[in-house]
């Protein structure tokens, strides 16, 4: 049975330094167990760094870190070789080569791939939650979205709720027809956290038309009808003047520029009234 022992020293969880030690160990099946991996997270002062070296040189262990305060990281690289204790610097030596070669400044944050990571995460949970909440699937997403959007058919609900949650928001779209109540719930939610999308009778024809002939059906279908359309948009002038929310003009706009609109509005640096 092997004796080696290896901690893990770091200013953040430890995770990096522990994957490493890992990878290595797994090289020489070396069984891994909390005896042989021993991790010590957060490290904040000298005094920190002192208990690893005390530590190590008690069990005889290699330190394994990641420091990336430099004060901290020239602290612990001078005491281990003091010390005669083996070890790595898992980030320094790129860090110092980044350093050199990068026009920024690094942040010296520890745990900021975290912070990264969790960005990821809620990015995908938004867009999980866009798809499962698009065209009113399910009211009960109404109280758990931080956008609502509302807006009749070809409105660029879908889309803009697609890109919303890539800028890690999660939002609910809700399509109107004056021959389908909406869902009580939406009366309900805040009306700051609701956007209705409207469009010109004209530019809604042309993209309809347009839909058709995509699909391959007739443009007299009662779809692109300027009758029904007016029907519709009248529809959406009743829902969103009970709901009192906010209104965009999506008419000839792009989806970036919506949802920039949207996003300033969300964020309280626009007060859309419409």
């Amino acid at each position: 049975m092997s004796n080696i022992k290896v901690i893990i020293a770091s200013d953040s969880v430890g995770e990096t330094g522990e994957l490493v030690a890992k990878a290595c160990l797994s090289q020489f099946n070396i069984e891994e167990s909390d005896d042989v991996l021993i991790r010590y997270p957060y490290i904040e002062s000298e005094d920190n760094v002192d208990d690893v070296i005390d530590l190590a040189k008690s069990k005889k262990a290699i330190v394994v870190f990641t420091i990336i305060t430099p004060e901290l990281r020239k602290y612990i690289k001078q005491e281990l070789v003091t010390e005669n204790v083996p070890s790595v610097d898992i980030m320094g030596p790129l860090m110092n080569i980044l350093e050199g070669q990068s026009e920024e400044a690094p942040y010296y944050e520890p745990g900021r791939v975290h912070r990264l990571d969790e960005d990821y995460f809620k990015k995908i949970e938004a867009i999980e939650f866009a798809v499962k909440y698009d065209d009113g699937k399910d009211a009960s997403g109404l109280d758990k979205a931080d956008i609502v959007l509302i807006g009749v058919s070809r409105t660029s609900k879908t889309p803009l709720s697609q890109y919303l949650a890539h800028k890690k928001y999660k939002v609910m779209n809700v399509p109107l027809m004056p021959e389908v109540t909406p869902p009580k719930e939406l009366f309900q939610v805040d009306p700051k956290k609701c956007v209705g999308l409207k469009i010109n009778p004209v530019s809604l024809n042309k993209i309809r038309k347009e839909r058709l002939a995509q699909l391959g059906l007739k443009d007299t279908a009662s779809y692109a009808n300027d009758k029904r359309i007016q029907e519709e948009l009248e529809y959406f002038n009743e829902v969103i003047g009970k709901i009192g929310c906010p209104v965009i003009d999506v008419s000839e706009k792009a989806i970036e520029e919506t949802a920039n609109q949207i996003l300033n509005h969300v964020e309280g640096r626009l007060n859309i009234k419409g």
